[in-house]
């Protein structure tokens, strides 16, 4: 009786695992390896509507730019583990300190869990993937951070994606919106960026801009914090001075742009 039992819990965990990784992008987006407090996020981020936008498939092959934390990556390296390919671009170790912080973490969490042990890495700013073989490129919320000083680090990044990208593929951006007019310096200050520039310096390498999205809107985000867009959640610099206010705003407005590299 007791092998039994046990032979039907194993089957069962099997089962489970199987179902998981062989279902649609809801199922990856509501997957139990998720963390309680990124899934927190998914009323302002909007995962399912994002990567639907995007045109992301399961038999892709996907390169998530700056990945962070990898908030991204757990639901990506489930949607595209049995049939697609995740490669994360995240920080060279060797630039700084926080580079080093960024990148020891993100490993450490790689290699928290089974479901991620198909993830790739490569440095980002450096090549990212053979030419003319990946799907799509997705970058969330870090153009803001590549400005340099005068966004031509922006470029370069978006220059690394055309190269990887097959001809036909596509770069997703979703990032945090600045007001029309914003000077650079000011995005640099605040994270805010305009759609213009962004628009403009994935033009100038040769994307066509295909479409545009308010799905990551907000519009209740006024852009005028005194931390800039680490005002609001999840963030909150501000710790305890006008916390209810800004949790009550929510995170950033964001832009969400879907371009393609020409066929």
């Amino acid at each position: 009786m007791k092998k039994l039992f046990l032979y039907f819990i194993f089957t069962l965990i099997i089962f489970s695992s199987q179902n998981l990784l062989a279902g649609g992008l809801e199922n990856s987006i509501n997957n139990s390896e998720r963390s309680s407090k990124n899934i927190s996020r998914d009323q302002f981020r909007n995962p399912l509507k994002t990567l639907k936008f995007f045109g992301i498939k399961s038999n892709m092959s996907v390169i998530e730019l700056s990945p962070g934390s990898g908030w991204y990556t757990e639901i990506l390296s489930t949607y595209l583990y049995e049939e697609g390919t995740l490669i994360a671009a995240a920080y060279d170790p060797s630039l700084s300190d926080y580079a080093k912080r960024s990148r020891e973490a993100y490993e450490k969490k790689l290699k928290s869990k089974e479901i991620y042990k198909k993830v790739e890495i490569v440095n980002l700013f450096g090549k990212l993937s053979e030419d003319e073989s990946v799907d799509a490129v997705l970058t969330f919320r870090n153009v803001h951070n590549w400005l340099g000083e005068d966004g031509s680090e922006v470029k370069k990044v978006f220059q690394q994606a055309y190269s990887a990208l097959k001809p036909g593929g596509v770069l997703g951006v979703v990032e945090h919106r600045a007001n029309v007019g914003t000077s650079l310096n000011d995005m640099k200050k605040s994270g805010y960026v305009t759609e213009e520039l962004t628009i403009g310096l994935a033009k100038e390498v040769g994307f066509i801009l295909s479409a545009k999205s308010e799905i990551n809107a907000n519009s209740k985000d006024t852009k005028d914090h005194p931390s800039g867009v680490w005002t609001l959640p999840p963030t909150l610099y501000l710790k305890d001075t006008d916390r209810k206010k800004y949790i009550e705003i929510g995170e950033t407005d964001r832009m969400t742009l879907l371009f393609k590299k020409p066929n």
